[in-house]
């Protein structure tokens, strides 16, 4: 039987196309992932664990639609320009998805930026900054972490049950922590209107004077405090705090202190009784957690941090919004793909609010102990992220603005 030259020139092309296809079918999925990992390694480097552990689990199962998920990760140290410019390398010769990843508020927002002007997907994991999502939201951008409103939301309460009417603030001085400061006072006196705020402190991120932060707050003679620091900065002001009294008898409402990585290195120096945000690791034994704590020991040798759970939960929130979509197109990911889209977590299951791009994903709230020379969580309960938003009104006023 003989073949025309059309059918054998037809019938070779489908079988050079054939592979080319099939490679391009079972191409990876990839995430191009920057953050702080030199300027913040208490928090960044467990977070990568997390994010290795999740895509090795994804891919073990298979993968994402019949793809394997390949994370490309660049380091910023802390510096917005090099966060663009990695992001710039990321796109344009690494060929990457999607963008994702950040620490620090300015990076996020840097970041975000640049992900309206290039037309790129990319989804924030650690900054907390609410303009990231409502005052400077974009389609192009989505949040996993509870922001600023929201840790301070699920905080109020606790600090209005102080009953203290004279408050006193210390917070880095930038986006994180003037937004942190903002949406306290508001939503505290919301609630509580004889409360009046009497001093404030912005120490430079990093830089924190503290003897000299912790006596001027003592000058204000306050009923309560309310403090952002964390990392390096927190364990300065805890240590001159405890050295110059100014604990004593006040109460202490305070953001992510109780995360291990930031609650671990006071050990014996951990103040008693703080009203904190954090990650109270194995004491939560919900099936989820207990799983995740379990993997994740058996690949590291140590137990996970809060930076652990928001790396292999950024993973997991991606995947999702990638199986909604359909594929990795930027348009339907961002369209139709990631709004709606839920995900399980170690810590509950969340879903990207189609509104604002905000996650669901929650947070603790409890008091600090010591412990056998330890700084530990006690008192806790999660708080859903989605009971701590404010209303649908307000966020888009917030856009508008």
């Amino acid at each position: 039987m003989s073949l025309s030259r059309r059918s054998l020139l037809a019938a070779t092309a489908a079988t050079l196309a054939t592979p080319a296809l099939l490679r391009a079918a079972g191409a990876p999925i990839r995430i191009g992932e920057i953050n702080s990992y030199t300027a913040v390694p208490a928090f960044t480097l467990p977070y990568r664990n997390g994010w290795q552990l999740a895509v090795e689990q994804i891919n073990g199962s298979g993968g994402v639609l019949g793809r394997m998920v390949e994370v490309i990760s660049r380091d910023d140290a802390g510096h917005p320009a090099d966060a663009i410019r990695l992001a710039g390398e990321l796109l344009n010769d690494q060929k990457v998805d999607l963008l994702a990843g950040g620490f620090l508020s300015n990076i996020g927002l840097a970041l975000s930026d640049f992900a309206k002007q290039s037309g790129k997907l990319y989804i924030a994991g650690e900054p907390l900054a609410d303009a990231l999502v409502w005052g400077k939201g974009n389609r192009m951008c989505f949040r996993l972490r509870p922001s600023t409103y929201m840790q301070a939301a699920m905080l109020v309460p606790d600090a209005a049950r102080l009953k203290a009417k004279r408050w006193v603030t210390v917070a880095p001085n930038y986006e994180y922590g003037t937004s942190a400061v903002k949406w306290f006072k508001q939503l505290l006196t919301a609630v509580q209107p004889d409360v009046q705020f009497v001093g404030e402190q912005w120490p430079a991120l990093g830089k924190i004077d503290a003897g000299a932060t912790v006596a001027a707050l003592a000058e204000a003679k306050p009923d309560a405090i309310f403090n952002v620091t964390f990392g390096g900065d927190l364990t300065s002001f805890v240590r001159q705090g405890n050295t110059r009294g100014l604990f004593e008898g006040r109460g202490v409402v305070s953001v992510l202190t109780g995360e291990p990585e930031y609650l671990g290195p006071l050990g014996e120096e951990t103040p008693e009784g703080w009203i904190v945000t954090g990650y109270p690791v194995a004491a939560d034994t919900s099936p989820a957690n207990s799983a995740f704590v379990a993997a994740y020991k058996a690949k590291f040798g140590e137990l996970p941090k809060m930076g652990s759970v928001v790396g292999y939960a950024l993973i997991q929130s991606i995947a999702a919004g990638i199986i909604r979509a359909g594929g990795t197109d930027t348009a339907a990911m961002a369209d139709t793909g990631f709004p709606g889209a839920s995900f399980a977590t170690p810590i509950g299951t969340a879903s990207w609010r189609a509104l604002d791009h905000q996650s669901t994903l929650g947070t603790y709230v409890g008091r600090t102990a010591l412990k056998d020379g330890h700084g530990q969580m006690v008192d806790w309960r999660y708080v859903d992220g989605a009971t701590a938003l404010p209303s649908d009104s307000a966020v888009k006023a917030m856009q508008a603005g």
